[in-house]
């Protein structure tokens, strides 16, 4: 991709690297990592049974496009509140390629995780080594098109996010019966320290590839979506799954400390921690407050006492009428109310929401 490098492509990346340095501290290029929670459409273009391109998925957002919810993601809407003419696209698009890849890619996949073999039981799926892979061939693709000191710029300068790792416990440490034997092999902690050792390795990586402004996400209170709910149910009849939510707060307290480990050993890293397990927890505990009604069901879903056993789609006229008033779209994934606040904590939020700054003091750093 691009022009032979020539004297006059290193000029266009100088002045387009200057350009950069002296713009307003508004994003203008993003990267995504992660899972369905920030998908916007790479499982289309793969042979996978994790899928949202098909109604009522995107219900709010005009049709499905792959996002696993009913409007925007996360991410969505922290890119338009940041100044975002457009979506970040999705990597294995046709279309992001060119100048397109210079505002950024968004290569997050349903049912990917930290550890390859998590989400195999959907078949196919991006986990996160394979996303960063993808990332690296961008990077060349950048360089090529600009010419490496500009490349260098605006990778220093870009948003890069990473929201993953919910799967690598609900799809695969915590599959009912098929991994029983995982659970007895593997003590939980154990667990825990093998995911967090890998993401060194792959966080490290990025960084060693240009990533330096990072919001590293942490895992929401898995135990209270409406799957974990309606399968342990005998257990927990009114409340979040407990074990669950150990786990994720185990995950996090690990993160956390990664996250700090590696801004002390990573010249000019700049991670930062984003607490969506207490942002979430919050929401769900104090909800009526936020203006939903519904904190525990799916929206869209059909079985068990949450609608979290069916699938969301496979059923008619299984939406709930008023998508604001509800916490959860399907049963694993939050409603766009619900990632409207998110997303504003994170951008503003103080230490408890984001350490050790919020995303926009993040952009706003030198």
């Amino acid at each position: 991709m691009g022009y032979p490098f020539s004297e006059g492509k290193f000029v266009l990346g100088i002045i387009f690297a200057l350009w950069r340095m002296c713009s307003a501290k508004e994003i203008s290029t993003n990267f995504v990592f992660g899972d369905s929670l920030v998908e916007v459409g790479n499982n289309n273009y793969i042979v996978t049974l994790s899928k949202a391109d098909h109604p009522p998925y995107g219900i709010d957002f005009g049709k499905p496009t792959g996002r696993f919810t009913n409007g925007r993601t996360i991410i969505d809407i922290a890119g338009q509140t940041l100044g975002l003419k457009e979506f970040t696209p999705p990597y294995l698009a046709p279309t992001t390629a060119g100048p397109v890849i210079l505002r950024g890619v968004n290569y997050a996949s349903g049912g990917g995780g930290i550890l390859n073999e998590t989400g195999k039981l959907f078949i196919g799926r991006i986990n996160l080594d394979a996303q960063i892979d993808n990332f690296a061939n961008t990077r060349e693709d950048i360089i090529s098109s600009i010419g490496r000191p500009a490349a260098v710029e605006l990778l220093r300068r870009a948003l890069f996010s990473v929201t993953i790792g919910s799967n690598d416990f609900l799809n695969n440490y915590l599959l009912p019966v098929i991994t029983e034997f995982k659970r007895k092999l593997i003590p939980p902690e154990t667990f825990v320290g093998i995911l967090i050792a890998r993401f060194r390795l792959q966080l490290t990586r990025l960084y060693n590839l240009g990533a330096r402004k990072m919001v590293v996400v942490g895992v929401g209170p898995l135990g209270c979506i409406p799957y974990q709910r309606d399968i342990n149910i005998v257990a927990n009849p009114d409340s979040c799954v407990q074990l669950t939510n150990q786990l994720a707060r185990s995950f996090n307290s690990k993160l956390q400390t990664l996250v700090t480990e590696l801004n002390t050993n990573l010249t000019g890293a700049k991670f930062v921690y984003a607490n969506v397990y207490g942002i979430f927890h919050d929401i769900i505990e104090n909800y009526k407050s936020y203006g939903f009604e519904n904190a525990n069901s799916a929206c869209c879903g059909f079985g068990g006492r949450y609608g979290g056993l069916g699938s969301c789609g496979s059923q008619p006229l299984e939406v709930c009428e008023d998508r604001s008033k509800y916490v959860f779209w399907d049963a694993y994934h939050p409603s766009e109310a619900c990632n409207m606040i998110i997303a504003r904590r994170l951008l503003y939020g103080n230490s408890s929401d984001i350490s050790p700054m919020n995303i926009v003091q993040l952009l706003q750093s030198s």
